[in-house]
């Protein structure tokens, strides 16, 4: 099995495809077992398992998709008149047998484009030297120079027969290149053959030259014949061969030709016919001129490929010789010369039944990398024509295709020419290892603080975007964000900052500017585990070849076997020693090890994704939302916006009826109280200032600002509705003041007071952008402001600012809500423990306990202040007590 492309030998792409599913079921289900019954998290699983997955799918895959992609860049490049490209055809199923057939289909066109090019340099080359010559002597003959007498005409006549005689062979040559005329297949005398050739030999200029003809053909009967050029064979059995007649006769015309040109005067040619065995039969032409020099014997039979000065000629004959050969299957050379004889000896073998004997050459379809696996029927055969014997270099079978992650991204998201990046790599493996270590079975504190500001500063250093001011301001506010993992124990706050920081950090490090392409820039984090896999391949492939980095990773491996080996032995076997040990080493049971091993991945696989954003960022800003089609008229967009604005106008002067008719007006008109009142609506109010921002989006797509008085309108009506949207806002917040002043405090009410801020704060940046009539920098103030909400949240210790609130107001109503008091976290506890009775807040904190001292790496500033309380367990009585406070309240 090829270890690069492991389902080649399967016959079917169906069947492929069954493999490569249930594979990566079985590793999916193996990687989630591991962690399952290792205890790890799920939001630490299921990353692991479908990496795992995703790995034995790029494994078994590699080699199935990769001719389709060459063959698309094939096709491309032919577009261009390239046609040297072939694509892998190793597969066994669908894709490897279209791969085939695309090489031979290559490589046809290939060769008609070669012949098409070779033609007209041939044309070109050939008319120009007896046209020029023409030229000059009409020009001298017009000037004078020359008389038009007997000679002048007859060298006129001499290069217009030229002529002539190179349009008859370009006129052959186009026909056998385009295979216009198959051979015709029909019994031939060899020696009529010879007799008919010799003859119109001695008649086309050989007689003049006083060239004589020896012609030997020997029939089947083995006799030989007389010499001159008379029929031989006399009183023997003629040879009688299949074949083309006029094809054949082509042939030694042409050979004839040469031969009788480079011949001196007064020579001889011989022709030489006669059978090699049952199947084959052979036709020879020797001269006795200056011979072909052995460096040159293998070029004869190329176009232009004449050998010597004299005689002139179009070097053509040879070719159109060597290629009728090959349509009748056989083949022709220059042989040596005979002992102490000169000249050039040329014989052709050819197959006496050339229907039965002929096969294709290697480079009538494909090229000498690439033969077909199946047979070419013998009529295509029959009328398709090798390439020239010096074709272009072709491009090598199987030249890799782009990556495939390219063809899925295109222009949206290029590599743009990125070198390898093994100290990001190291890095985000680092990171990940040092994670393993020190963040499994610790609380969220200064281990974790600091892998988050190891992962930040290797992002930033490798940002190509890190000298710009937005990503400095954006640094430090994400540094900021996270730092409430040290200064607060509540887990929840932890989650949101560190998630808010890297919404910011992924819009920074793409630029991302728009609402779609901040989105997409959000993305991009997860998309980069498989954007990033081709860099990631050349960096291994890069490290790989440093001498250095394999000996010093398999030496630290050697060396941490070493001490896991000898220090467990001495661990186990001195107790003193095992003591020191499980002091300085974390835990390393299995499933310790599995867990940290999940740690260790998801960390080095989340730092690298974005290590890769960061130096590679996606075009996100071509992500837009679609250009909105604006209404023809006003109306159209002013009458629905006009109605929900009188309802807007509607509901505040509801609310001023109600406030300037108190108490008593709202229970007389709801029969509700007004804690009951104004609770009812906080959720609707919330969700009324949310459909608000969304109108003004739509509205603002819609609305026709082509004019003046359009633009107008625009941002009164818009105006207008903020403004009434803004009085909802704080309709909302009072009520959820009043609610909580009746009903206590709560951390989740508090955060919907912050959200509920948060949009109002964005309906005031949606009126400042109307009067610009400019909202691109709307998202990020409305992603900077949120991240700000979120930090002074964090900053003000919401659960102890909570826990304050109710117990000013248990101090000031006696009515305290121990339950939700005992829910409070670590942050809570010192508010709690100075502002009510020991025993009422020994009785809350103890409900959950104190949390243990952390060491050095899990410090937690919330936790520290709630540890150093010191408080005892209460008593058995008081342990009774403070559970009937905490099941009835005090006065709640």
């Amino acid at each position: 099995m090829n270890p690069d492309r492991p389902l080649d030998g399967l016959r079917s792409i169906k069947v492929k495809l069954a493999v490569l599913v249930g594979l990566s079921i079985v590793a999916a289900s193996i990687v989630s077992e591991v962690g399952d019954r290792a205890g790890v998290p799920v939001w630490l699983t299921v990353p692991v398992t479908i990496v795992g997955a995703l790995g034995v799918v790029q494994w078994l895959a590699r080699g199935m998709t990769s001719p389709l992609r060459e063959m698309t860049s094939a096709a491309a490049a032919m577009a261009t008149g390239d046609y040297s490209r072939r694509v892998s055809d190793t597969s066994a199923d669908e894709v490897g047998q279209l791969a085939r057939a695309f090489n031979t289909m290559a490589a046809d066109l290939a060769a008609s484009d070669q012949q098409r090019r070779q033609l007209i340099a041939t044309v070109s080359h050939e008319l120009r030297t007896p046209l020029t010559a023409q030229q000059a002597l009409l020009e001298n003959l017009v000037d004078g120079v020359v008389s038009p007498d007997d000679a002048a005409l007859r060298t006129a006549l001499a290069q217009a027969e030229r002529l002539s005689e190179l349009v008859s062979d370009l006129l052959d040559l186009s026909r056998v290149d385009g295979g216009i005329k198959p051979l015709s297949l029909a019994p031939v005398d060899v020696a009529g053959l010879v007799a008919q050739g010799v003859a119109e030999a001695t008649a086309g200029g050989a007689d003049q030259r006083r060239i004589s003809f020896r012609t030997v053909v020997d029939g089947d009967g083995g006799r030989n014949g007389k010499k001159g050029a008379e029929r031989a064979g006399d009183g023997g059995d003629d040879l009688i061969v299949e074949g083309d007649a006029d094809r054949l006769a082509q042939v030694l015309a042409n050979l004839l030709d040469n031969a009788v040109r480079h011949s001196p005067v007064g020579g001889s040619v011989t022709v030489r016919a006669g059978a090699l065995d049952p199947e084959r039969w052979m036709l020879e032409v020797a001269d006795e001129g200056p011979g072909i020099p052995a460096d040159r014997a293998v070029r004869v039979f190329d176009r232009f490929g004449s050998w010597g000065d004299s005689g002139g000629g179009t070097g053509l004959g040879l070719a159109i010789a060597s290629w009728v050969c090959e349509l009748h299957g056989g083949s022709i050379a220059v042989l040596p010369s005979e002992a102490g004889a000169t000249g050039a000896r040329i014989r052709a073998v050819l197959p006496r039944h050339p229907a039965k004997a002929v096969t294709r050459p290697p480079a009538t379809v494909a090229s000498a990398d690439h033969v077909p696996a199946a047979p070419i029927p013998k009529e295509r055969l029959m009328t398709t024509v090798p390439v020239s014997p010096n074709p272009a270099p072709s491009q090598p079978a199987g030249v890799p295709a782009p990556p495939f992650v390219d063809s899925v991204f295109g222009d949206l998201w290029p590599e743009r020419g990125l070198a390898p990046q093994p100290r990001l790599v190291l890095g985000s493996v680092g990171i990940g290892l040092l994670a393993a270590l020190v963040v499994p079975d610790r609380n969220l504190g200064v281990a974790t603080f600091a892998i988050l500001l190891l992962s930040a500063a290797l992002v930033f250093t490798a940002s190509v975007h890190r000298r710009e001011r937005a990503m400095q301001v954006t640094a430090l506010l994400a540094v900021a964000l996270t730092s409430l993992v040290v200064l607060r124990a509540a887990e929840w706050l932890a989650v949101v900052a560190v998630g808010v920081a890297g919404l910011l950090a992924l819009t920074a490090l793409t630029d991302a500017r728009g609402l779609a392409s901040m989105v997409g820039g959000w993305v991009s984090w997860v998309l980069a585990g498989v954007r990033g896999l081709p860099l990631l391949g050349r960096t291994l492939n890069a490290m790989s070849k440093v001498s250095i980095l394999w000996p010093v990773v398999r030496t630290a491996a050697i060396s941490v076997v070493a001490l896991v080996l000898f220090g467990g032995l001495f661990a186990s076997g001195d107790a003193v020693f095992g003591s020191w040990a499980q002091a300085i080493l974390p835990d390393f049971a299995v499933d310790s090890l599995v867990a940290r091993f999940f740690v260790a991945f998801v960390v080095a696989g989340t730092v690298l994704a974005a290590s890769y954003v960061a130096v590679n960022p996606p075009r996100v800003d071509r992500l837009a939302l679609p250009e909105g089609r604006r209404v023809a008229r006003a109306w159209e967009w002013l009458v629905p916006v006009g109605l929900v604005i009188i309802t807007f106008a509607i509901f505040v002067v509801a609310q001023a009826t109600a406030m300037w008719g108190g108490h008593d007006y709202v229970q007389r008109t709801t029969g509700l109280s007004y804690a009951e009142y104004v609770h009812q609506g906080f959720g609707q109010l919330t969700a009324v200032t949310f459909l608000t921002l969304l109108t003004v989006a739509i509205a603002a797509r819609k609305a026709p600002r082509g004019t003046a008085p359009d633009r107008l309108t625009f941002r009164i009506a818009l105006g207008l509705l903020c403004a009434l949207a803004l009085v909802v806002v704080a309709s909302a917040l009072y009520r959820m003041h009043v609610y909580q002043e009746a009903y206590g405090f709560t951390v989740l009410r508090v955060l919907v007071d912050a959200f509920e801020l948060w949009m109002g704060l964005l309906l005031v940046f949606v009126l400042l952008a109307g009067i610009r009539l400019s909202a691109r920098w709307l998202p990020r103030a409305a992603l900077l402001s949120g991240a700000l909400i979120v930090l002074v949240i964090g900053l003000a210790n919401t659960e102890a600012w909570v826990a304050q609130q109710n117990i000013d107001r248990y101090h000031a109503t006696g009515k305290l809500d121990v339950a939700y008091l005992a829910t409070l976290g670590a942050d809570a506890a010192p508010t709690i423990r100075a502002g009510l009775p020991e025993d009422l807040s020994a009785c809350i904190i103890s409900s959950h306990g104190l949390p243990g001292p952390d060491d050095a790496l899990g410090w937690n500033l919330g936790r520290a202040r709630a540890s150093d309380l010191g408080m005892d367990p209460l008593p058995g009585y008081e342990a009774t007590a403070c559970s009937t406070a905490l099941r009835e309240g005090i006065g709640s």
